[in-house]
């Protein structure tokens, strides 16, 4: 069984994942848009997989959009976002918070309709390594 750890910015919550990940969104809603104030969300789901919370359990807190399904868990703390189960035992485990590699790559490209204009192009732009002078 695959073993997956992962924890929050300030290191304050720590978390593993026992099993595979079935699926792996990079969701454009809105909804994601605000909630990571970026693009995109890049969520990983496992349906069977278990999540142990190993420090910092206190330290997680979970908001849900009212009148929605669309939920966010994050440390208390520092703000970073963090595994949630949702309807079903539907896990949800944002990538970024993942100490671990994965090998899973995204599967998908979900709720496009709603996708930031200004990402049409990124590929075009300049990239460096680090932060440029």
């Amino acid at each position: 069984m695959a073993e997956y750890l992962g924890s929050c910015l300030c290191g304050g919550v720590k978390f593993e994942v026992q099993g595979e990940f079935e699926s792996f969104f990079l969701c454009h809603c809105r909804y994601c848009q605000k909630d990571t104030g970026s693009a995109h969300a890049a969520n990983l789901f496992a349906q069977s997989a278990k999540l142990v919370w190993l420090a910092g359990a206190e330290e997680v807190v979970t908001f849900t959009l009212p009148g929605t399904r669309h939920k966010k868990a994050f440390c208390g703390c520092c703000g970073s976002a963090l595994p949630s189960t949702h309807d079903a035992g539907m896990l949800a485990v944002p990538a970024g918070c993942l100490d671990t590699d994965i090998k899973i790559s995204p599967t998908a490209n979900i709720f496009t309709s709603s996708k930031a204009g200004w990402v049409k192009e990124l590929d075009l732009l300049p990239k460096f390594d680090t932060l440029p002078e």
